[in-house]
């Protein structure tokens, strides 16, 4: 990871309040990445789970390094080393002291599913009006949040940073980092169960963001049991599908299979059929509108908005529709897109490709089986699965539904490229490491 230092001196300034040192030469640069280290940077040397940062010391030092922070010095090495307890610590204190120079709203997105999709939905609509800074990608844990608040400017209006997490903490950490002014929790679903145990112990770590808004506001979705239910100390903003919220909405699907939002009495026709995508709309604009956004102007750049490829991405090639939601699965997110799949109306096959969802512990089995129980509820035609787990999705599919299970991703291939035709609707989806997307490139030659 890598970003410039546009403010250098405010940097350096900074930096010897925390290190208690002097800086002798200008530092234009951060990464923890020698590889990626440019003339002018700090460097951080990381212990890493692959590899110790501090090997790299004399590279960086020939590439041109400003400086490095470590945690034990490298004698042989003629470049400026701050010798530190912990250098993620270190890191830590320096985006914490950066983040208090600037007094604008932030707002911190965090949740089982959604969050980088309401990121970048929430940085699309505000970015007409405002002059916006938000995490890039998935920057979402303590090294990737600490490096997006070095990149916050005095020109930036308002801040958006996606808060990750996959065990007990690290959401009161992140939050202590940030310092948000508004919180949104997307959903509470059971996402990285092998870190936390239990669907409760995750709302307990969620909730962690509400609880450090104790002068901000909590946008608060009531269509969630988890999430109504959260003690919130500041202001609360509710939003859902009941009319006693403050951000009343309702869907509706088309003729066409499009859905309409229905939110405090405005319309917006979109092109989506996406439920998960239009569940983001409502509470993205409850946000938007508090800040000042109004309805014309949400109701367009909701429209003119297109999601990240992997997320529920659609393209067409050789009349064939492609949905690319490969980024990441866990069940919430899986039935979702399975109702995506469901409401295309163009005639043509619903085809379903699925690899494995991880880091689901004890109920894998179960949650695996119940992707298989939702498919033969649907007007699915064909399910290919691959993988150790999607063979218990496979089992439990009844019906009509043409089915098979696939050890070998290269069968799996050369089966889609025979049986896909022209008007078929595919939807590929399974946990990041899976690597669904590339099935997609070799069956379309992408």
């Amino acid at each position: 990871m890598r970003i410039n230092i546009e403010n250098s001196e405010m940097f350096t300034t900074v930096m010897e309040s925390i290190i208690h040192s002097k800086i002798y030469y200008p530092i234009t640069g951060l990464t923890n990445d020698s590889r990626q280290l440019q003339k002018g940077d700090l460097y951080i040397a990381m212990n890493g789970q692959f590899n110790d940062g501090h090997k790299f010391l004399d590279d960086v030092n020939k590439k041109g390094a400003s400086a490095a922070i470590v945690q034990k010095s490298n004698i042989n090495v003629d470049l400026q080393q701050i010798q530190v307890r912990n250098t993620l610590d270190t890191l830590k204190k320096l985006a914490t002291k950066w983040r208090k120079n600037f007094d604008i709203p932030v707002i911190a997105i965090t949740g089982s599913n959604g969050k980088t999709s309401s990121k970048d939905l929430l940085l699309h609509i505000l970015s007409d009006d405002l002059k916006v800074h938000a995490t890039k990608g998935n920057f979402n844990t303590a090294i990737g949040l600490c490096f997006t608040i070095f990149e916050l400017q005095q020109h930036h209006d308002l801040a958006i940073f996606e808060l990750g997490a996959s065990k007990p903490g690290e959401i009161k950490n992140l939050c202590e980092i940030a310092s948000p002014t508004h919180g949104l929790i997307t959903n509470i679903a059971p996402a990285h169960l092998e870190g936390f145990g239990s669907i409760k112990k995750i709302a307990e770590e969620k909730g962690n963001l509400f609880n450090s808004l104790l002068c901000g506001t909590s946008f608060v979705n009531m269509a969630d049991d988890y999430i109504s239910k959260m003690d919130i100390k500041g202001e609360k903003i509710t939003f859902g599908l009941t009319p006693d919220c403050d951000f009343p909405a309702d869907i509706s699907q088309e003729k066409d299979g499009t859905l309409t939002l229905i939110l405090n009495t405005h319309e917006i026709k979109t092109n989506s059929h996406n439920f998960s995508f239009l569940k983001n709309c409502i509470a993205i604009s409850a946000i938007a509108i508090t800040l000042g956004i109004n309805a014309k102007s949400l109701n367009e750049r909701l429209k003119s908005f297109l999601p990240p490829k992997g997320r529920c991405f659609v393209s067409k090639l050789n009349e064939i529709t492609i949905i690319d939601d490969t980024y990441n699965a866990n069940l919430t997110s899986t039935l979702a897109a399975l109702e995506y799949l469901n409401a295309f109306a163009n005639g043509g096959r619903k085809i379903f490709v699925f690899g494995d969802m991880l880091e689901l512990g004890d109920i894998s089995e179960n949650q695996h089986a119940e992707v298989g129980i939702k498919c033969s509820s649907l007007e699915i035609d064909i399910v290919f699965t691959v993988g150790e787990q999607t063979i218990f999705t496979d089992s439990n599919i009844i019906g009509k539904i043409y089915h098979k299970h696939f050890q070998s991703k290269g069968i799996l291939i050369q089966t889609l490229k025979k049986i896909i035709k022209k008007n078929d609707i595919v939807l590929f989806k399974g946990s990041r490491s899976m690597e669904m997307d590339k099935i997609i490139g070799k069956v379309f030659n992408l």
